[in-house]
């Protein structure tokens, strides 16, 4: 017969025995990293993508006393490196730099050999970049309202440049406002915002949406025409510029951004320690000072908020996918 004196000893002693087991676990993620930490980037090294994981993994293996080494493992849209670090060991030695394009768009236009949700753990966002609506400098448009009225007034459908393709930001981020906009347009492919832009400022298209970093330069010069940012707050480098969403769209936000997701089953001390520097660097000037030379806006966010945004981010996507028609050959 067991009395209620033995009940009470068992259950202190597989507390106990929890609670040790627990402990070589906790340890290894307090001392971690012991050796350099992988940061995987799916695109090539001197893109936008690749400068910031570059600039944060500098800040990470001086904060931590371990190499952080930025890895280009390109292909398949960055579904390689997502691939890769799915498929790590969970010990934090193996880190995924994320951003729109691999989590959110590619999840909705095919299917990714891994799953966003189930095989990786948000870490943190280091922060946004937003799109700016941009058009000729000839086009008498000045705003969001103008600009559609303008269009819907043409008797023949006018052309806007995507950017990157038709599954890229700049195209999916169009067919959306379009949609939105309740007016149609017929989009023109580019290999990349560059060409696009040219096209732009030689009249040849009226209009694309473009990072804002790209377009500034070209706008301070006078060659083209920012009338609104794709970000629900106006942009840091470019304050004077309104928001969609506050030129009549409430609501319309869509933006590129940079993150840091870790394996599934990742320790949560590592995740917490990463994810509470990276709240740190957003908030130090030196760190945010290099952010602006990429036109990113600093964001860090905890793990649960990454998580949600990446849950509304693949909704918005999916919606802008399926808006524009888009799917892999």
């Amino acid at each position: 017969m067991t009395g209620p004196c033995t009940l009470v000893t068992r259950r202190l002693l597989l507390a106990s025995f929890a609670a040790l087991a627990a402990l070589p676990a906790a340890a290894q993620a307090q001392n971690w990293p012991t050796k350099p930490v992988k940061l995987l980037v799916g695109f090539g090294a001197g893109g936008n993508i690749d400068n910031v994981a570059r600039l944060t993994a500098a800040r990470l293996s001086e904060v931590f006393g371990q190499q952080f080494i930025v890895e280009n493992r390109v292909g398949a849209n960055g579904t390689l490196a997502a691939d890769a670090v799915a498929k790590a060991p969970p010990d934090g030695n193996t880190l995924f730099w994320a951003g729109t394009g691999t989590v959110s768009i590619f999840s909705a236009l095919g299917k990714p050999p891994y799953d966003i949700v189930k095989d990786f753990a948000p870490v943190s966002m280091i922060g946004t970049n937003p799109q700016v609506l941009i058009v000729n400098r000839k086009l008498p448009v000045t705003n969001v309202m103008e600009f559609v009225a303008y269009v819907k007034a043409q008797k023949e459908k006018l052309p806007y440049g995507g950017g990157g393709g038709p599954g890229s930001v700049s195209n999916l981020l169009m067919a959306l406002f379009l949609k939105r906009a309740g007016v149609e347009m017929t989009a023109v492919s580019y290999r990349g915002t560059a060409q696009a832009l040219t096209d732009v400022i030689a009249g040849h298209i009226p209009c694309m949406f473009v990072p804002l970093p790209e377009a500034m330069p070209q706008a301070e010069g006078g060659k083209i025409r920012m009338i609104a940012v794709s970000d629900d707050k106006r942009s840091r480098g470019a304050p004077a510029i309104p928001t969609i969403s506050e030129s009549g769209y409430p609501g319309f936000r869509g933006i590129s951004w940079n993150g840091l997701m870790a394996p599934v089953g990742t320790p949560r001390p590592i995740i917490d320690r990463l994810a509470a520097e990276f709240a740190r660097a957003t908030k130090d000037p030196k760190f945010v000072a290099g952010l602006d030379a990429y036109g990113v806006e600093p964001l860090g966010l905890s793990p649960e908020e990454f998580a949600a945004f990446i849950k509304e981010d693949m909704a918005l996507w999916a919606e802008a996918v399926k808006i524009a028609g888009v799917t892999l050959p």
